[in-house]
């Protein structure tokens, strides 16, 4: 076996500095070893895999690469045993064929006006002239569209039921005191409310307990016009035929939530971040919203190049994940130049790709345009992983992530609280919002004739 060079710091220093300076310790190691590199963790070699060619053959090589679920179990204390990260083979493509139709296609049409009317009604209630902290603010925005898009609930006592249960699962999941108790086994310790793991069995009790509930309803009273992805599992089959469990249908949500959330919020607030630092790309994106008029068709808001370009530029920065889930070969391969033997792990830094000089000149810099410039095949420009694990609500997400945007941008002033504060991202769980949460002001919202006349000046 010939594995391609890598630091030879103790496996305990090398933690500490990815854990303390993730996108940091990537640059380092890229800086240094290039598109490939080598990590001992104890005897297991792990290969860091940059270039685009590399990324591509460990999709594609699926009899010597394999998606392991086994190699995700470190997550299952947190997203559940029976969950797509931890399934293999026919159940895994199964359960992953069931998220399909609610999270794409015609199904993402249904949600649009309901996302622009969470984004509208969040925002609206911002007092004009007090400033207020972005990430947050977007993340009420994020967690209502998952009541609706996963559950299908829009009012009512269940409702507020669930938002208040899930809003305090996710808020403690990305907590510094539950990361503790994962890390270090003689934590997790039932030792009542009080204690970190005491607390967070708590929270799981009262969502098993709504959404157990909530299951029975819907399967006694079967309604095949819902389109939430709640609805959809309660009448689903697994891949016996048979009726899917409680157990099978709660470990597919832990994911969804993580990611409508967290991921969502980030990439919406660094987009938010970058066009009001830089005015020309906020000119450029009104000017192109304006072209649509008062009340948009959301899939025409989809459609636009210049906020799709600015929603890549956001997600190349700053992506749902930095590197995607780990791949176990299986049988000898030969990869860049190097020959891999069975055992060992590799993964794809989606970061580092990003940041390549020979794919996006100036990487450091917010420039949209690049993705009108050309287009990027899915090894090169790849914010939602790819192949067998690929994120199944990557669509949703893009399309929630527009719809917020533009309603944001078309119909409010809003501006930085201090102009000249350079962003930088912290790691909260495995994403990377902004460290200060973006501090904003409330502007108020635009004046109708100010949108009117750029309408007019734009169609004669």
């Amino acid at each position: 076996m010939k594995l391609p060079d890598g630091p030879k710091t103790s496996p305990w220093l090398l933690n500490h500095h990815f854990k303390t300076d993730p996108l940091g310790f990537m640059d380092a190691m890229g800086d240094r070893y290039g598109d490939i590199f080598t990590i001992m963790a104890g005897s297991e070699p792990l290969v860091i895999v940059s270039n685009p060619e590399g990324i591509k053959q460990i999709f594609t090589s699926a009899k010597e690469i394999t998606a392991a679920g086994q190699l995700n179990q470190g997550a299952a204390l947190l997203v559940g045993s029976n969950g797509l990260l931890m399934l293999d083979g026919l159940r895994h493509k199964h359960r992953r064929q069931l998220l399909m139709p609610p999270l794409h296609g015609t199904r993402v049409k249904l949600y649009g006006e309901r996302i622009c009317q969470v984004a509208d009604k969040v925002i609206n209630n911002l007092a004009i002239g007090q400033s207020f902290y972005a990430y947050p603010t977007v993340q009420k925005i994020t967690l209502e569209v998952i009541l609706q898009t996963l559950f299908g609930l829009h009012s009512g006592e269940r409702y507020e039921q669930f938002r208040q249960v899930l809003s305090n699962l996710l808020s403690f999941s990305r907590s510094y005191w539950l990361g503790l108790s994962l890390s270090y086994p003689f934590l997790r310790k039932d030792l009542g409310h009080w204690t970190p793991w005491g607390y967070w069995l708590s929270l799981q009790r009262e969502f098993d307990k709504l959404l157990k509930r909530e299951i029975e309803e819907r399967r006694s009273q079967a309604d095949t016009s819902r389109t939430d992805v709640l609805s959809e599992l309660v009448l689903a089959c697994d891949e016996t035929g048979q009726p899917m469990s409680y157990e099978d249908i709660r470990d597919l949500f832990p994911s969804l939530l993580l990611g409508g959330q967290d991921a969502s919020a980030t990439a919406i607030t660094w987009s938010l971040y970058w066009i009001h630092h830089l005015p020309d790309v906020r000119q450029r994106l009104r000017e192109e919203l304006d072209t649509l008029g008062e009340s948009p068709d959301p899939m025409k808001i989809a459609a636009l190049p210049y906020l799709s370009a600015v929603c890549n530029e956001a997600l190349r920065l700053y992506p749902t994940q930095v590197v995607t889930f780990p791949r176990l070969v299986e049988s000898p391969i030969e990869l860049m130049g190097y020959e891999l033997s069975p055992g060992t792990i590799l993964r794809g830094c989606i970061y580092l790709t990003h940041q390549r000089e020979d794919l996006y000149p100036q990487p450091k810099q917010f420039r949209p345009e690049r993705f009108l410039e050309r287009p990027y095949t899915p090894y090169e420009f790849l914010p939602f992983g790819g192949g067998a694990r690929r994120c199944p609500g990557e669509a949703l997400g893009l399309f929630e992530m527009k719809l917020v945007l533009a309603t944001i941008v078309s119909r409010y002033q809003l501006g930085l609280a201090d102009e000249n504060k350079v962003e930088k991202p912290k790691a909260i769980g495995v994403n990377y919002p902004p460290s200060s949460k973006l501090k904003m002001v409330m502007l108020g919202q635009r004046p109708h004739q100010e949108r009117s006349q750029k309408l007019v000046t734009s169609s004669t």
